[in-house]
């Protein structure tokens, strides 16, 4: 992969952790696809509403993002970043992102879901 400063889906990438890192929906939302596919440890989710209903989630947990490196060219991206939110405050999370037509249409979410699922577990209890 190319990581010239110029390639559309780096750029695309960079904007979309910008906005996440920053809890802007609204403007993450601008990003994606009306088909916008994402899959992460959750499961596989599909459309605009799933999508923002999954960023959204991640948004409330948010403390701080940070971001360890992005590449990429015209149509794939990954970034990587460190991750403190409320549940897990040190967590590595990688996304692949692909763009079409100047619009995310798919991400892919790694990261380790144990400690995740550990504390929902626990706040299930409650």
């Amino acid at each position: 992969m190319n990581t010239n400063e110029n390639n559309n889906a780096l750029v695309i990438a960079k904007a979309y952790f910008e906005a996440m890192a920053n809890k802007d929906i609204e403007k993450l939302m601008t990003l994606v696809s009306d088909k916008v596919t994402t899959t992460s440890p959750l499961g596989n989710l599909e459309g605009r509403e799933s999508f923002q209903n999954f960023a959204e989630g991640f948004a409330r947990m948010i403390n701080k993002l940070t971001l360890i490196t992005a590449f990429g060219d015209n149509k794939e991206a990954v970034i990587v970043y460190h991750s403190n939110t409320i549940p897990v405050p040190d967590a590595t999370v990688a996304e692949y992102i692909v763009v079409e037509d100047n619009k995310i249409s798919s991400v892919q979410v790694i990261y380790d879901g144990t400690p995740f699922a550990a504390y929902a577990a626990i706040q299930s209890k409650h």
